[in-house]
């Protein structure tokens, strides 16, 4: 099960996009440095489809992505909601925010625009850094991966 626990229009997780990244909580990676740490707690409210559409429903025009900012406990559920957005809302991206050094087997690419992968390791840095472990992929239509991680990099 999805639980979310906040939600936020931001503008640094997916390049060139203006996202509604929504965080939710039982992340089961427990990354040392994490900069989320209560997110390990079982914490907010059930994510369901309801849910997904009053926060659509409330930012309609506001946003360009929608982000899975984890649920690395439920990839299933992930992919499930992804097609939801896909089947229901032509107009919106979607993205996935994993803690995870691969894909889940459980996700369907063709999905999302965007995944992230990759535990924090301090030792690495954030995506900021190009010494960092963590990839960000755009999928591209026939399902490739695209590493756009260099856009968050200053050159």
């Amino acid at each position: 099960m999805l639980k979310y626990f906040n939600y936020d229009i931001v503008f640094q997780e997916i390049p060139d996009e203006v996202t509604l990244a929504v965080n939710f909580s039982l992340c089961p990676n427990r990354c040392q440095g994490c900069h989320s740490p209560w997110l390990w707690q079982d914490k907010g409210d059930e994510f369901t489809v309801q849910a997904l559409d009053n926060l659509i429903k409330t930012y309609n025009g506001d946003f360009t992505c929608f982000a899975f900012m984890g649920g690395d406990n439920d990839p299933v559920a992930v992919n499930k909601m992804a097609a939801y957005i896909k089947d229901n809302y032509k107009n919106i991206k979607t993205a996935w925010y994993s803690g995870k050094e691969e894909i889940d087997k459980a996700i369907d690419l063709k999905n999302f625009d965007y995944i992230k992968i990759g535990p924090y390791k301090k030792e690495f840095g954030d995506l900021k850094q190009k010494t960092t472990n963590q990839r960000l992929y755009k999928i591209l239509p026939d399902g490739e991966k695209e590493d756009i991680t260099y856009k968050f990099q200053k050159k």
